[in-house]
């Protein structure tokens, strides 16, 4: 869209008056031109160039050619406000709170060139000129706690140890079809704590140092900055509701230096002293008059997308709006009508109840946290290996997970259409994901706390306004830390650096790509493989920590002796157990063939990518 000249205030917002951490002010009518030198501008032009800019609404500021003969470089400074240049003439971005990008007027007056044919040619140039530096967008950020992506948009492929009645995610398969589809996106370690940390740091756990619930990363690790404190940097309202970050002491008590309001914490209180088990089908009457947790971080969204509107819609400010639900986290509480959508005739066992086939000790996890539960403490095993539940016992956690999983996505649906009534879904960018997959008795597990394929594996999806109105799906290997970049880049913001190779004093920067690239072409060549660990503690103390690589064809893990001190694995000793899962025969992840001679070349060329790390997997033009 070219330049509209056809609606220029009557008021302007003169910056050069107005100090970095102070609102502009306003003149009504009077245009006074105020002098704007460039920092290290050449000194033939020093001097001769004033400028104003009208902001009564937001603007975008294009200099004059005294500023543009140095458009190569990327940061100026004019009178104290930095801009970035975003063309090669010298249109300038203004990155200052409450403004989006959107030329209004200049007029520019050169002390040497009082011409009217140079007014002619400049006010031609820019009515006929496209605005390269889009609108910034806002963003909502839609996250479910240990949801695996068991909803339909997945399931039309096959998906490894998934049996199941037909999923009811209408809402969810909605915003797939409008959404950038990631089928092969993998968390970097199973349990929620580690895998939002790195998430939102976009940095890897043994970067974060956080492996467990209990450790801050700003405490450990460093003071890296998080999406939703980027998006806040950049000028926007971001306001955080439910569970993003793990709660309490992991994240720094929700970490508020990352959000600009108070943030919202639904009460579970009453429901709480109705659990007695793992699940509970609400009565619904009753959660009417008592809403559930999620339900109320559903109506808190609500509530808070009414209070933005108006603003954003006037153009006045962007947000980040963060909105992350419990369920289906354990204990499954649903409101009882979701039950209807999986009658327990349908509901359907695993068909892989069993470990796999030469799995090392170490890979298994003994699901405590299932276990913690008095329905099952109090009934059943100590989660041993190849020990499981009874088969109706099964049948009843899996229908229970199911209608807590249409429950979450019943509330998103609300939420979207509530943004789509209010006008808002043209401008907003809307990410959806789970913090890691889940178990739900294959090969006898339960929960996450593995480095299996149905731990590793999470639902996302991102839908960008204009870009993925069509639907897009992707089975490139994609990463959780790569959600940080591709996020700033789909809302209009700078880039988030790559980091160095160490990067514990470097605040802003990402181990993670924008796969954006992947909306222009799905299918092209990206990542040679997705990295996820997981740590275990042997009887003596000793810490082995599983790595995972996931190429397109192979799972590949070892289990490595640990340096919990430096936080990185030894790698001159040899690995305390391997496993090697080919998933072209075995999908299912039910034989371990690390012993296997056949696969000896196989297993040398994948030990030397996971020693060399994810650097190395990078997409071809990035390493």
């Amino acid at each position: 869209m070219g330049v509209d000249w056809s609606h220029i205030p009557e008021t302007s917002i003169n910056y050069h008056q107005a100090g970095p951490n102070m609102e502009p002010t306003r003149k009504e009518k009077k245009r006074t031109p105020k002098k704007y030198v460039e920092k290290g501008s050449p000194d033939r032009y020093r001097g001769q160039t004033d400028s104003i800019i009208d902001l009564s609404a937001p603007g975008r500021h294009f200099p004059s050619p005294a500023q543009a003969e140095k458009s190569s470089l990327r940061n100026r400074i004019f009178a104290g406000q930095r801009c970035q240049y975003t063309d090669k003439i010298g249109a300038v971005s203004r990155q200052r709170s409450q403004f989006t990008c959107q030329v209004l007027n200049i007029l520019t007056t050169l002390n040497t060139m009082g011409s009217v044919n140079y007014w002619i040619v400049i006010l031609l140039v820019l009515a006929k000129m496209e605005c390269l530096a889009a609108e910034r967008k806002n963003v909502l950020f839609l996250v479910s706690d240990d949801m695996r992506p068991e909803i339909n948009v997945y399931l039309n492929t096959h998906v490894p140890g998934y049996v199941h009645p037909k999923m009811h995610t209408p809402n969810l398969d909605k915003l797939a079809s409008r959404s950038l589809l990631l089928k092969k996106a993998y968390v970097q370690m199973a349990v929620c704590s580690p895998s939002r940390t790195s998430l939102l740091t976009g940095r890897r756990p043994d970067t974060t140092k956080v492996h467990d619930l209990t450790h801050y990363w700003r405490n450990v690790a460093g003071n890296f900055t998080t999406i939703p404190q980027y998006f806040k940097n950049h000028g926007y309202a971001s306001i955080g509701m439910g569970k993003i970050f793990h709660p309490n002491r992991p994240s720094g008590y929700d970490d508020p230096i990352s959000w600009t309001a108070k943030y919202f914490r639904p009460n579970g209180s009453y429901w709480q002293s109705r659990v007695h088990g793992t699940w509970l089908a609400a009565d619904d009457e009753e959660e009417q008059r008592h809403p559930l947790m999620d339900t109320q971080t559903a109506q808190q969204a609500i509530k808070t997308l009414h209070r933005l509107a108006p603003k954003v819609l006037r153009g006045e400010h962007n947000f980040f709006l963060a909105v992350g639900f419990h369920k289906p986290h354990l204990p499954f509480v649903f409101p009882a009508r979701f039950l209807k959508y999986y009658p327990i005739d349908a509901v359907r066992l695993p068909a892989n109840s069993y470990a796999p086939v030469g799995m090392p000790e170490v890979a298994w996890s003994n699901f405590d946290e299932l276990r913690n539960y008095p329905d099952i403490s109090t009934k059943y095993g100590y989660g041993a290996i190849n020990t499981t539940l009874p088969d109706a016992k099964v049948k009843e956690l899996r229908r229970a997970y199911y209608a807590a999983l249409s429950y979450v996505d019943y509330l998103i649906g609300l939420i979207l259409v509530e943004l789509e009534t209010l006008g808002l879904d043209k401008s907003t960018v809307v990410s959806f994901w789970g913090d890691h997959g889940w178990q739900l008795g294959e090969h006898g597990e339960w929960c996450k706390h593995t480095n299996f394929e149905l731990s590793t594996h999470a639902p996302m999806m991102v839908r960008i306004p204009g870009l993925t109105d069509a639907g897009l799906v992707t089975e490139q290997l994609t990463e959780f830390v790569d959600l940080f970049p591709s996020l700033a880049e789909a809302a209009g913001l700078p880039p988030v650096p790559l980091c160095p190779e160490q990067s514990g004093n470097v605040t802003t920067c990402t181990e993670g790509v924008s796969f954006l690239p992947l909306i222009k072409d799905p299918g092209r060549t990206w990542k040679s493989g997705a990295f996820s660990q997981y740590p275990r503690m042997f009887v003596d103390g000793d810490i082995a920590m599983g790595y995972r690589l996931r190429t397109t064809r192979y799972s590949y893990t070892e289990w490595r002796y640990y340096d919990d001190l430096r936080f990185t694995p030894f790698w001159n000793r040899h690995p305390h157990a391997i496993e090697l899962y080919d998933h072209a025969i075995d999908p299912e992840e039910n034989v371990n063939k690390a012993t296997d001679k056949y696969y000896a070349v196989v297993i040398k060329q994948l030990a030397k990518s996971l020693k060399r790390g994810w650097r190395n997997a990078l997409p071809p033009h990035l390493i």
